[in-house]
Parts: C-alpha cells; sequence; structure tokens
C-alpha cells in the first residue's frame, strides 16, 4: 500500500480540501480502510485499485462511514497516478459502484473530472430552522436531493458570514446542509458545506456538492460555464462546465507528502 496526503482544488501547499489518496493491490477489508480515515480525520482517503492501464476501482472512505461519492478525493487520485507516472496515460476512468468518473490531465497540470449531474429540487417541508442552523435572517430557496438540503442565501457575504450550528444540524436526517449565494468578482456563485455527522463539521472544498450546485446554477443564471468559490477557512476554486447530464469540475492539486508503506 502506497499513501499520499494531497491537497486538492488548490495550487498551493495547505489550502485546498487535504486527501489521502491509498494504492492498493487489493482493497484491505472495509473495517481497516475506515480505521485508517478514521484516524487520520481527514473529510475523505481514497482507495484506488488497478484494473488495467487506464482504469481503477475507487472507493472513498470518511471518519465515519463509506462515502457514496467524493470528489475531491477523486481528484487527489488522478493527480497522483498521472504524477506519479502510475499510468502513462493522460486520461483515465474510475470506476465505482455501477459507475464511472472521466478523469483528463491538461497541459496546464490541471484535471478535468466528468461527473454525472445531480438534479436537486425545490422543498419547503423542513422540520428545522434555517435561522437557527445558519444563524441567518435571510434565505431565497430550500433544495434537497436524497442525500443532502441546499440553502440558497441571498448573497456571496451571507455565505461567508453564516455561523452553522452543528448541533442542530447533526439532528436533521441528512448527510449535509450546503449553503451557497451569488458570487461577486470572478467568481459566479459561492459555497459551504457542512456534513458533522459522518465526522465532516466544515468540509474546506466539496466536489460532490457542485455536481448539484451546478444544476441549479445552470437554471438561475441562464449559462453552461461557472467559475466558483467554496468560502471554507481554506478556500477553493473550481471551473465547472455542463451539459445535460455531466459536470465537468476542473481543478489542481499539490502533493504534500508520501508513505511508501503502511503498517
Amino acid at each position: 500500500m502506497r499513501f499520499y496526503l494531497v491537497d486538492a482544488f488548490t495550487d498551493k501547499p495547505f489550502k485546498g480540501n487535504p486527501a489521502g489518496v491509498c494504492i492498493v493491490e487489493e482493497y484491505p477489508r472495509p473495517g481497516e480502510m475506515q480505521e485508517l480515515a478514521s484516524y487520520h480525520d481527514w473529510s475523505e482517503i481514497s482507495f484506488v485499485k488497478h484494473i488495467t492501464e487506464n482504469e481503477f476501482y475507487i472507493r472513498w472512505f470518511s471518519p465515519v462511514d463509506e462515502a457514496p461519492l467524493c470528489g475531491h478525493a477523486t481528484l487527489a487520485a488522478a493527480h497522483i497516478l498521472f504524477s506519479q507516472k502510475i499510468t502513462s496515460y493522460n486520461s483515465v476512468l474510475f470506476k465505482y459502484n455501477s459507475d464511472t468518473i472521466g478523469a483528463m490531465l491538461n497541459d496546464t497540470g490541471s484535471i478535468t473530472l466528468s461527473f454525472a449531474i445531480k438534479p436537486i429540487y425545490k422543498y419547503n417541508d423542513v422540520s428545522f430552522s434555517i435561522e437557527h442552523i445558519l444563524d441567518v435572517e435571510q434565505y431565497i430557496e430550500i433544495l434537497k436531493d436524497d442525500l443532502i438540503y441546499v440553502i440558497v442565501l441571498p448573497s456571496a457575504d451571507d455565505v461567508i458570514r453564516a455561523i452553522p450550528n452543528f448541533d442542530a444540524i447533526k439532528k436533521i436526517d441528512t448527510r449535509a446542509i450546503a449553503i451557497t449565494g451569488a458570487g461577486s468578482g470572478d467568481f459566479d456563485f459561492s459555497s459551504r458545506y457542512f456534513a458533522p455527522r459522518v465526522g465532516i463539521y466544515e468540509d474546506p472544498v466539496c466536489g460532490s456538492m457542485h455536481c448539484r450546485l451546478a444544476y441549479y446554477w445552470r437554471s438561475v443564471l441562464r449559462k453552461s460555464r461557472f467559475r466558483a468559490y467554496q468560502a471554507s477557512r481554506r478556500t477553493g476554486i473550481l471551473d465547472i462546465e455542463t451539459t445535460d447530464d455531466i459536470v465537468k469540475i476542473t481543478g489542481k492539486s499539490v502533493t504534500i507528502c508520501e508513505l511508501n508503506k503502511l503498517s
């Protein structure tokens, strides 16, 4: 097992979102993968297993459970495959469950991931107070899918100023709460992501959330290309392009350290 620590969605060390990447010949037992993820306590660790020269299985573990999808840990995994010459190709496929994620290395050193778009729909029948869980005075609307709530705030400043009540969020029957608002300056929209129920109090940069936000902002802004800003303490920048059913997310990554073997 080779193990790497990577900062994803950034070109600067100690920014973006830290992810562990484990390159394995065979998957360890799920309990062992979970113990490793819990021990390091990052948002996710990806476990990558070779299939062919340009195809790999991938699984993701949060500090608490196996995640259904993780964008930043997939970006980190692709970064390791390309930078460590584990593949000689400039594009690879990651297989998980019955789905795939494409990853392509660009001339600039950035990597573009191709995901299925994640529709989210307006939802008003909530059993919690937005003001209580976020300490905000106003919101525009609430959206939802089977895993997360997305709460739209009036502006990027409101996204930055929101103060999450993690004890209250933990009591909501959802994997995570995302907040978003129209962007300012060079950015089309901004966001933050809170998932304390799975050990991620605030995810620094969440790729899978942007598969949902792209669906929403495409309809609001009437455009298919976005530059997005995640307003966490570490910050992150994502370049996004959508088609009817695909979201392409582009970002850079930085390798922080490497361990050739884990006990």
